[in-house]
């Protein structure tokens, strides 16, 4: 999921902070930016809110 780790990154957040909005471990962030994991609907949903972006576009359905 590098569109998480790039837009966390234009807005200066660490994957701590952004764990923390979530509730959730560090590591859950860092396994999804690698690819290792994928974020739920509800994380889905939630990140994209918080980013003010497309689902789609998280997930990378689109440009």
């Amino acid at each position: 999921m590098n569109r998480i780790k790039e837009l966390r990154n234009n807005q200066k957040i660490s994957q701590t902070s952004l764990a923390t909005k979530l509730d959730m471990p560090q590591n859950t962030i860092s396994q999804w930016e690698s690819g290792k994991r994928k974020p739920s609907r509800y994380a889905v949903k939630f990140l994209a809110d918080y980013f003010k972006v497309s689902s789609d576009y998280l997930m990378g359905y689109e440009q």
